[in-house]
């Protein structure tokens, strides 16, 4: 193999990897997460005058359940179906 085409495989190997990287998956799915656990530690530990505010219904609690529910569908959306490597051109 010629220096030249050892430096596009490299090159190609790690263009895969950049993409996997800033899989858009990965960004949504872990910003609802940390913003899941966020607001879901904020509603277990709501007051009960908070809860009279909110008529009640612990919206932060379930709002957070959601947030965490959702971003981890996407963490695991992008385990189970990683981002295909793009086809190699022929030369």
């Amino acid at each position: 193999m010629s220096e030249l085409q050892r430096e596009v495989s490299e090159l190609e190997r790690r263009s895969a990897t950049a993409a996997r990287l800033f899989d858009i998956r990965l960004i949504i799915g872990g910003l609802f997460t940390l913003y899941g656990i966020i607001v879901t530690i904020a509603g277990i530990l709501a007051s009960d005058a908070d809860l009279k505010k909110a008529e009640g219904v612990n919206i932060n609690l379930w709002t957070g359940l959601g947030m965490l529910a959702l971003g981890l569908f996407f963490l695991i959306w992008l385990k189970l179906r990683p981002t295909a490597p793009p086809p190699a051109e022929d030369a």
